[in-house]
């Protein structure tokens, strides 16, 4: 199979021919805005900005996701331990964009989760924890999920008999979501896409232009090739997260905030380790410990650290791990050990930096403030109000604008593979029987790509062999590493292990076993001869083992000396070159 499998009538495949002809209208084309960033923020404001009509380009430096998008706690909530800080309205909106997702924008990727909360402590606790959890239920106008339901020790420990009986007085059940952060933030940007937005990766921007004192663009390095190009537009919009500062920088103007990193760590372990039948959310004496059902495996966390080392490569420390483990172990029959997890993974919170000293502290609300004319950045924020971010972004470009600009209309805009989700759902049994694959296989991949997947699917009508599952991670198909290439922007064997697919932090190898079927899978359509996918390979595998040597040190200079020297599969990243006025 050839790249040529681009269909220039499906504007939401991001495959290699879209991304040559992507290049040519970055730099011949004048734009209403570029956004910087891949994150979620970033392709929700390009998706927010293509809705009302404007031309928009959205350009990053790595990968869709590749920072702090992909990952995350893994769940579109509200912040429970928000209500306790105050932060009603925070919570409020949160909740508001749950249920959006839940019911209209996202329902093929944001799943309802049942929750038990575990009570510790006598008479008091109860009555506090329900009060918090009813204003949890109501604050946002849930109609998706059922509200909170009380059990006794006896009810709670039906529900995970993992939990030691010592641990709890009774308990508390209620509900959230569960995501797939990298996939979700992925069709964010291929609905923005759709939608005529120009998606760019491995496009790095290394100055901005001017005209006056009014920015009037970005200059911008393709990674993969080092071209340059500039980019002109009427505005620029900096919603690069942790890297916002950075960005700020090149503007040579002072910003009206400050971002802080604050790294927090989760650890993976299977399934079977946990007995229970719903998540469970542990209190800390800083913040909360979420355990969280992911397939055939559990995702544990959080941490919350200061960060001030290498932005692109967070690195987990034993410390963070123990920590985990620890916490977790105090109400565990069984304990969890080292040799229980198969994975672990690191992401970096953007805090708006604030007078305490503690990142749990920092404020998790969003801001967004005109840095110069012609340049609005936007910075902290939860995943989860990623929408309500980006109208405001949008709404602060509005002056630069020479045409008049519509209300954001994305609370009414399904994602790609949203719509027709529910009847392909009730129809698996009948899906299965065309594509000759087991009902399970088809309700996985509509979790995962909706109703596009018979686009997902097409690409094995010639070939077969990519129906078989891959040898060494038979969750996934053949054919799902290939669609990641010609529609979803995967430019390297990281790109496929770690974000289209979750490889890299759900098998104990991280991903190595699967390293060379990838590659091999990849190189046509990526044109990649043999010494390209030896040197894929080699790649990824040195990172994993940098990542693994990272995590048996005792602290973080140490763990991020280690995995910066790691190499990088995309192009070295060069330091910004100014622009003359």
């Amino acid at each position: 199979m050839s790249a040529a499998a681009f269909d220039p009538d499906r504007p939401s495949d991001l495959g290699p021919r879209y991304r040559e002809n992507s290049w040519q209208r970055l730099s011949t084309e004048l734009f209403d805005v570029v956004v910087v960033g891949g994150g979620i923020v970033g392709v929700g404001t390009a998706l927010d900005a293509a809705t009302r009509g404007l031309r928009v380009a959205l350009v990053e430096a790595r990968d869709i996701a590749s920072g702090t998008s992909s990952r995350s706690s893994k769940m579109f909530h509200g912040g429970l331990r928000y209500l306790e800080q105050l932060e009603f309205g925070l919570v409020r909106e949160a909740l508001h964009e749950r249920e959006l997702s839940l019911s209209t924008l996202a329902p093929h990727l944001v799943k309802p989760l049942p929750f038990l909360y575990p009570l510790s402590h006598r008479v008091w606790e109860r009555p506090y924890v329900a009060a918090g959890l009813f204003l949890y239920d109501s604050l946002g106008g849930a109609k998706s999920v059922p509200g909170q339901r009380h059990v006794s020790r006896s009810g709670a420990l039906r529900i995970a008999p993992a939990l030691k009986r010592n641990s709890l007085t009774g308990g508390i059940t209620y509900y959230d979501t569960v995501v797939d952060d990298a996939r979700h933030t992925l069709t964010v940007a291929r609905t923005a896409s759709h939608y005529g937005a120009v998606i760019r990766t491995s496009t790095q921007v290394t100055g901005f232009l001017r005209e006056a004192d009014r920015v009037s663009g970005v200059r911008v390095r393709d990674t993969e090739t080092g071209e340059t190009a500039d980019i002109r537009s009427h505005c620029v919009i900096n919603a690069s997260g942790v890297w916002t500062d950075e960005i700020q920088a090149l503007s040579k103007q002072r910003g009206r905030f400050r971002v802080r990193a604050s790294k927090g760590v989760h650890i993976v372990v299977p399934r079977d380790r946990i007995v229970s039948e719903s998540a469970i959310i542990l209190r800390t004496a800083t913040s909360v410990l979420f355990v969280i059902p992911w397939e055939t495996h559990w995702i544990i966390g959080t941490t919350d650290t200061d960060w001030n080392l290498d932005l692109a490569h967070p690195a987990a420390t034993r410390a963070d791990i123990d920590y985990i483990l620890q916490k977790v172990n105090e109400v565990l029959v069984t304990p969890l050990t080292h040799d229980d997890i198969e994975g672990v993974y690191a992401g970096l919170r953007p805090l708006l930096a604030g007078e305490s000293d503690e990142t749990s502290k920092l404020s998790r609300e969003h801001a967004v403030a005109e840095v110069a004319p012609g340049l609005v950045a936007i910075a902290g924020g939860k995943y989860t109000t990623y929408r309500v971010m980006a109208a405001d972004a949008v709404d602060a470009i509005t002056d630069f604008i020479p045409v008049r600009v519509a209300p954001s209309v994305t609370d009414k805009v399904p994602l790609v593979g949203a719509e027709g989700y529910h009847a392909l759902i009730n129809q698996c049994d009948q899906l299965g029987q065309r594509f000759g694959l087991h009902p399970y296989r088809i309700r996985r991949l509509l979790n995962r790509y909706g109703s596009m997947i018979d686009e997902v699917l097409a690409y094995a009508k010639k070939d077969s062999s990519l129906l078989e599952p891959l040898a060494a991670a038979p969750q996934y198909l053949r054919v799902e590493v290939v669609y990641a290439v010609v529609s979803e922007a995967a430019l390297h064997l990281e790109d496929v292990l770690a974000r289209r697919t979750r490889i890299a932090i759900e098998y104990p190898d991280r991903g190595v076993k699967s390293a060379r079927e990838v590659a091999d899978l990849v190189a046509p359509l990526l044109d990649w001869d043999s010494d390209r996918i030896d040197f894929e390979v080699q790649t990824y595998l040195a990172r994993v083992e940098a990542e693994v040597a990272s995590q048996r040190q005792p602290d973080d200079e140490s763990a991020d000396a280690l995995r910066a020297a790691a190499p990088e599969s995309r192009a070295e990243l060069l330091e910004p070159v100014p622009v003359p006025d």
